[in-house]
């Protein structure tokens, strides 16, 4: 059964809303403190990496064993080249016959909610998790089965089996305020949510991404990725080179020697100030139109932030009929080195030399628009680190 109950207007077309089977039922409930790991715990208490990563694997091995995915990670044929990075390969036949389909325009990364299209509050309650949600009191914890009140629109880790179904173990989703039905479109509060998400996992294996429209998103309703890999991703190895270190201590490296043109955002007082920084930048290329990715690495404290251009290549015709074939479609993972592709034939025969032409070629922005992009991250960085921290004096003033 979905969770979701259309309302209809007056002419009878479908409302989005919050007439939905969530409200009411009980879902179990995990509750985060952002204070650092060090204080609101006891000894006595158990370890985060013990209820919250443990949880969700356990959660998503019932719903594996419920054979509520298209897919079976088990069967899929996963190696690393043995070349320079270590790109990673995964052989999944058949996944663009049961990948849902984009409904949306890919030349525009800001796009208004549409409740007639399938969106998250149309899954069904069996793929739901638990709740994510901060505690009142600074504890960690799981509570079962807490009621979602009427005015609550809860944050919801899901499985994946609507995007890419899934495309490794541990692969979900982390829907923000489900019920308010926000489009793909990243703030601060909900990039600080998945930042901490991966803090709770307590492991540099655990990742979360984001994808804009335009970069691979395929629902227009806001959501992160995340999924457990033991390893290294070869953007994560890749050599940084360090440009700028804002007021707050947060800082910012370009990959020299990488196919994919990016950002990578460290260091700060607290992961507040990071995820602080790295919306800003983000929020600048979705007012500006320029399709990005995320991933969230090393527990929350590295995050990298690329840019591509796939989609409008494509689009003009601009990518060669040997990448075409190849059906990679580069999102998060695949432009920080972890491939997913369609044909033995790919998987048997793809070296780490084509996977970098692809990237550096067809997927990555050039190295000219990468600068000027950069130029203006920066620029917009400095400008509103100057403002917050005016802020903050003026709020400490008595």
């Amino acid at each position: 059964m979905s969770v979701y109950q259309p309302t209809q207007g007056q002419h009878g077309e479908e409302k989005s809303g919050r007439s939905c089977l969530l409200q009411g039922i009980g879902l179990p409930l995990y509750y985060f403190s952002k204070a650092e790991k060090d204080s609101g715990c006891s000894s006595e208490k158990i370890e985060p990496q013990s209820t919250f990563l443990d949880r969700l694997l356990k959660e998503w091995d019932d719903r594996k064993v419920r054979g509520l995915f298209h897919h079976d990670v088990n069967a899929y044929e996963t190696k690393i080249l043995a070349e320079d990075y270590g790109f990673i390969l995964q052989l999944i036949e058949g996944r663009d016959l049961k990948k849902r389909p984009t409904e949306f325009r890919i030349d525009r990364v800001l796009q208004p909610f549409d409740g007639k299209k399938f969106n998250f509050t149309k899954i069904a309650q069996e793929e739901m998790l638990f709740r994510f949600e901060e505690s009142e009191n600074d504890e960690r914890g799981f509570s079962e089965n807490t009621p979602i009140a009427a005015s609550e629109s809860p944050n919801v880790i899901a499985i994946n089996v609507h995007i890419v179904s899934p495309i490794d173990y541990g692969h979900v989703l982390l829907i923000p305020r489900i019920l308010d039905c926000l489009p793909q479109r990243l703030d601060e509060q909900s990039f600080l949510l998945a930042v901490y998400v991966a803090r709770e996992a307590e492991t540099p294996y655990f990742r979360v991404a984001y994808n804009s429209l335009g970069a691979f998103a395929t629902i227009n309703h806001l959501h992160f990725q995340a999924f457990y890999l033991v390893g290294v991703l070869p953007v994560e190895k890749a050599p940084t080179q360090r440009i700028m270190t804002l007021a707050s201590g947060v800082e910012i490296f370009q990959l020299p020697h990488y196919p994919v043109r990016g950002l990578v955002f460290g260091g700060g007082s607290n992961l507040e100030d990071l995820s602080i920084a790295v919306s800003i930048a983000c929020i600048f290329l979705q007012d500006n139109d320029i399709p990005y990715n995320v991933i969230i690495s090393d527990a929350g404290k590295r995050i990298f932030l690329l840019l591509q251009c796939y989609a409008e290549k494509r689009t003009r015709g601009e990518v060669n009929q040997e990448f075409l074939e190849m059906q990679i479609n580069p999102a998060a993972w695949e432009l920080g080195g972890y491939m997913v592709v369609k044909r033995r034939k790919d998987f048997q025969e793809t070296s780490e030399d084509t996977l970098w032409r692809f990237l550096d070629e067809v997927a990555s922005v050039s190295a000219e628009r990468f600068k000027e992009i950069k130029e203006c991250i920066l620029s917009t960085l400095s400008d509103k680190t100057v403002e917050r921290n005016m802020g903050r004096e003026d709020n400490h003033k008595c």
